[in-house]
């Protein structure tokens, strides 16, 4: 059934804007770092369509940064369908794609992912979001972050954060260990409306990127940490990764549309530990971020 009342969308005009942030970023996270640059891949999807794909390693700040856009075409497989609860046709999806793993466990690692989907029917919608994966807790830079995007949010709907905030909530949990992967953001799925004023908010949460998490990465970048402290990092990005290859849509949207593995892959942190029956020590800053992230909690009013 084709949807109704609703303005289709200029793709190339959504693909540019993806484009343009993904060029905003990109430049913002090279001259932070001040040491590695960022390697584009072009790429093209054999069934249609291809993206950007950014990737920035050993750098002095980011030990991997990867920045993606892409813009891909043709028929969904039935098996997606189902997921989808769509019916089987034609499809256009844009996006952008970014995950940056610092390498000083004091600053956080990030995530951010906006898209937009449109089926030959008529039927399309919006989703996305962003969140953020501490390894010690700033309680400070917990509330600048959501508050950020609050104020984002805010300019459009004020239902919008607390809603999202929740989903994120509910979205980024790692079911098998019960608990959350960091301490959140927004995320949003199959948001359906007004393309024109969804598309201004989309690209508006796209424009809070930097202003909700660079300054993070200023004010801890430079501190000092032991060897103890790297290990807990690369025992919480195995969280990570055990959340990106179980729970992620995203990962897997990209797998049953035979998307370029490299870039669906690239979210993956390059250096990560599992550790048999590891426990931190009770009252140690480990334990703390644990009981936040069995329990989230609200950052913002």
């Amino acid at each position: 059934m084709k949807a109704e009342g609703i303005t289709r969308i200029n793709k190339k005009e959504i693909q540019h804007s993806f484009e343009s942030l993904q060029d905003q970023i990109c430049n913002t996270l090279e001259s932070i770092d001040g040491g590695a640059r960022f390697r584009e891949d072009i790429w093209q999807r054999e069934e249609g369509g291809g993206g950007k794909t950014r990737v920035m390693e050993e750098g002095n700040v980011f030990e991997k940064a990867g920045v993606n856009t892409s813009a891909v075409w043709g028929r969904l497989p039935e098996r997606m369908a189902q997921r989808m609860e769509v019916d089987t046709g034609d499809f256009f999806a844009a996006g952008i794609s970014l995950v940056i793993h610092p390498r000083n466990p004091m600053v956080p690692t990030v995530h951010m992912n906006l898209r937009y989907f449109d089926m030959e029917n008529g039927d399309s919608w919006f989703g996305g979001g962003t969140d953020l994966t501490p390894y010690y807790i700033f309680e400070d830079d917990a509330r600048h972050f959501h508050a950020t995007l609050k104020a984002a949010c805010d300019k459009h709907d004020a239902e919008y954060y607390p809603r999202f905030k929740k989903w994120c909530d509910e979205y980024f949990f790692i079911k098998h260990r019960g608990e959350a992967r960091g301490v959140g953001g927004i995320f949003f799925d199959y948001l359906k409306g007004s393309n024109d004023l969804l598309s201004s908010f989309v690209i508006d949460v796209g424009e809070a990127f930097l202003p909700s998490y660079i300054p993070l990465v200023e004010r801890r970048k430079n501190m000092p940490y032991t060897n103890a402290q790297r290990e807990w990092q690369l025992v919480r990005r195995g969280r990570y990764v055990e959340f990106n290859l179980v729970y992620d849509r995203g990962t897997l949207f990209g797998l049953e549309t035979k998307g370029r593995i490299e870039s669906i892959l690239m979210s993956l942190p390059p250096f990560v530990s599992w550790k048999y029956e590891y426990h931190p020590e009770p009252g140690s800053p480990e334990t703390a971020l644990l009981e936040i992230l069995k329990n989230p909690r609200e950052w913002v009013d």
